[in-house]
């Protein structure tokens, strides 16, 4: 099960294995359809006479549906759609309608929900106008009414709604600066809250006076229900000093304008508790429930299996330089066959002009970490099918993938220094593209040692 090594000259070029390739594909795929938005909407929900039925792992949820009212759905992130294909499935033609915001390519075929593809990871005019549309759909519920929310990651720039004084290209210039200061989602996601009239539990005012339950995928460490997808029907806990901190943090406070200054700053208003109590919270599916299945999934072949890091969240190179390390160290002690893994959401500071995402660029760190290893190779990839702004999920990495480079006259640490990791592994044919998965929680790292 090791590499096969063809020697060239005086130098050792190390091929990678496509059986290597084979186990990272199989383990990955494995961990996504274990969390995939339909498929845990399908088998563990239901629906009895008046009650939305959902059970898991000794959880049993009855959500009562109050008859005299209509059933909808609205929802807003990366992977809603599948879960609105889910509840389509489930609900049948007891569902009324409904509305959803996606990322662009990433719909299903619905039929009782309308869906508008917007901008991510920058909101879009787009994304205004289709939230506008879905405040508009719910504004004549009644309190016999029944809402369900899809909510994934990628809702913090789907679902737009600027506060007042706030205009969407300020909004748009706040959250690019962050993603490229190197703040994390939850600090991101932070700011956006103060800035909107959907986030941070302002859904909630559009939803009343019917009932809600929201179901989420969760893309966020500890899955905190105010910070997935910004918290659109959960209040927002947090104060502007919070928010303020974040911008010092980053040495980004003097870019902000005056009018997004005043917005966080602005108190909370203690009142604003409109029809909390008739808004229950359900999270489907989470990172650990992608690595509980990686890992069966590598046992069934015969790998032992280690989880190196199950709440990954330092700095990209960090994180990658750490997981290689544990890769190369299991190589060269030699053994049985290991599958590592790790998950989370690593934060990358951009400074260059290239393409790519922190999944690529966690694995050209863990490349030039790993060179000259021969019986081991990595995927990191995010779970929802794309990494940055590109069509790559994520990329391959072993331990010949530096000598191949260097051959094909491409630099490893120019690349870096550009941050154009996609430019890299395409060049070699190691990206890993798998187009929309239907679920989004972070990214998942899989190391395999033959």
């Amino acid at each position: 099960m090791g590499d096969d090594v063809q020697v060239t000259g005086e130098q050792a070029i190390i091929e990678p294995t496509d059986r290597n390739r084979a186990t990272l594909k199989h383990i990955y795929d494995a961990a996504i359809d274990a969390v995939r938005g339909e498929s845990l909407i399908r088998s563990r929900s239901r629906l009895e006479e008046n009650n939305w039925i959902y059970e898991h792992d000794g959880e049993r949820i009855s959500w009562p549906i109050d008859p005299a009212g209509a059933i909808v759905a609205i929802g807003a992130g990366k992977a809603t759609a599948s879960i609105l294909a889910g509840l389509e499935a489930v609900l049948g033609d007891r569902l009324d309608g409904g509305r959803a915001i996606i990322k662009q390519g990433h719909g299903e075929a619905l039929k009782r929900i309308e869906l508008r593809e917007a901008g991510h990871p920058i909101p879009d005019a787009r994304g205004a106008a289709a939230t506008a549309e879905m405040l508009e759909f719910l504004r004549d519920l009644g309190p016999h009414d029944n809402v369900f929310v899809a909510l994934t990651g990628g809702a913090s720039a789907l679902l737009v709604a600027p506060a007042d004084g706030i205009t969407l290209a300020e909004k748009a210039h706040v959250t690019d600066i962050l993603l490229a200061s190197g703040a994390n989602i939850s600090e991101i996601n932070t700011i956006r809250k103060r800035l909107s009239k959907v986030k941070g539990g302002h859904l909630l005012d559009a939803i009343s006076p019917a009932r809600s339950i929201t179901l989420m995928i969760s893309d966020v460490p500890g899955n905190d229900v105010a910070m997935i997808g910004s918290g659109p029907t959960y209040r927002d806990p947090s104060t502007p000093q919070e928010a303020l901190a974040i911008l010092e943090r980053y040495g980004v406070m003097d870019k902000m304008s005056a009018p997004i200054l005043a917005a966080l700053r602005q108190p909370v208003d203690p009142a604003a508790r409109i029809a909390d109590d008739r808004a229950e919270h359900v999270v489907l599916a989470d990172s650990h429930t992608s690595l509980a299945a990686a890992q069966s999934a590598a046992s069934a072949m015969g790998y032992v299996t280690r989880i190196v890091d199950a709440h990954m969240h330092m700095d990209t190179h960090e994180a990658a330089r750490r997981f290689a390390a544990e890769v190369r160290q299991v190589a060269e002690r030699g053994g049985p066959p290991t599958v590592l893994l790790a998950a989370g959401e690593t934060t990358l500071k951009v400074t260059g002009s290239g393409r790519g995402g922190r999944n690529q660029e966690f694995a050209l760190v863990a490349a030039i970490a790993l060179e000259g290893v021969v019986n081991a190779a990595i995927l990191s990839s995010g779970t929802d099918g794309t990494d940055g702004p590109t069509d790559a999920a994520g990329a391959f990495a072993d331990g010949s993938t530096i000598a191949r480079a260097r051959g094909a006259g491409i630099s490893a640490p120019q690349s870096l220094a550009d941050n154009d990791s996609n430019s890299f592994f395409a060049a070699l044919g190691d990206l890993h593209v798998t187009g929309p998965t239907g679920t989004n929680v972070m990214d998942l790292v899989i190391g395999v040692v033959n």
